[in-house]
């Protein structure tokens, strides 16, 4: 089976805010992993094409890799976009809908930070990327209440609908976390595909609606992105149930679990989350 590369990234400056430093790469760093890329001789698709390859709808080229953005930080389109438009390749950007700029008041998780604004999405799409949800608060949806977990998925996909004018077909797991449920109320949405993270390479075939990611840290080295591109370096995501994003390092949320919804908004975020916000 082919081995397939899935890059996770989130946040691409020299000088990010210490709670995302963690899961930020320097522009320097961004640019020598697209050169990696194309030293390994793999070609860029989107996630929708990986699914569709994996329903037996399109092709594949013979060695795919995917690169893809969470979240939604304002460097994403200012630093990362150019450069890989200058370069033809495309990407999937996963918007926690609820943190973009350009709404009245922000809902999410995340404390202050530069995001990209709303005006821009359509701008981004001409460039190439493919625009998925991410939830709307980026809450943790596998802890959630099944009801607060699905009007997340829901909110967040018309959202984007409303603005781009088109559906929405992929979605990524806040924080790389799932459950069964969570998995069944993503695809019952009219969501085709969904990502986790996982830290494995991907294959076609395997669970569209549990998507294998490869996080990229600040500690990744050139040499690692390089292992990945010739299908080393990492394991290759199984499909026995243990290996779901329920297992998935948690290191990532501890790192970012830091809510900062308005306090009307707090009421139905889950114990622990209310006690990492005070």
């Amino acid at each position: 089976m082919i081995r397939i590369p899935i890059l996770n990234y989130h946040c691409v400056a020299d000088y990010p805010a210490p709670w995302i430093a963690e899961y930020t790469v320097t522009p320097g760093d961004f640019e020598r992993h697209l050169d990696a890329i194309a030293d390994g001789g793999r070609t860029v698709v989107p996630v929708a094409r990986l699914a569709d390859a994996s329903r037996g709808r399109r092709a594949l080229p013979r060695n795919p890799v995917v690169i893809t953005f969470d979240d939604g930080f304002a460097d994403f389109a200012d630093v990362a976009v150019p450069a890989l438009a200058a370069r033809g390749l495309p990407c999937t950007f996963f918007a926690a809908t609820g943190s973009l700029e350009g709404r009245r008041r922000r809902e999410t998780v995340f404390p202050p930070h530069p995001m990209v604004s709303w005006s821009r999405l359509p701008e981004l799409e001409e460039q190439g990327v493919e625009i998925g949800s991410h939830s709307h608060t980026h809450r943790d949806l596998d802890l959630a209440d099944p009801r607060v977990a699905a009007d997340e998925v829901v909110h967040s996909k018309e959202l984007l609908e409303d603005a781009l004018g088109h559906e929405i077909r992929s979605f990524a797991y806040p924080y790389g976390h799932f459950t069964p449920r969570l998995r069944r109320e993503v695809a019952a949405c009219g969501y085709d595909s969904a990502c986790a993270v996982r830290g494995r390479l991907s294959r076609v075939g395997d669970d569209v609606y549990a998507l294998a990611r490869l996080p990229l840290l600040a500690s990744t080295t050139v040499e690692e992105v390089s292992a990945w591109m010739t299908g080393r370096g990492a394991r290759v995501a199984s499909t026995r149930p243990d290996t779901l994003g329920i297992r998935t390092d948690r290191l990532y949320r501890r790192v970012l679990r830091m809510p900062v919804l308005p306090e009307d908004a707090l009421a139905d975020l889950p114990e622990d989350a209310l006690a990492a916000h005070h």
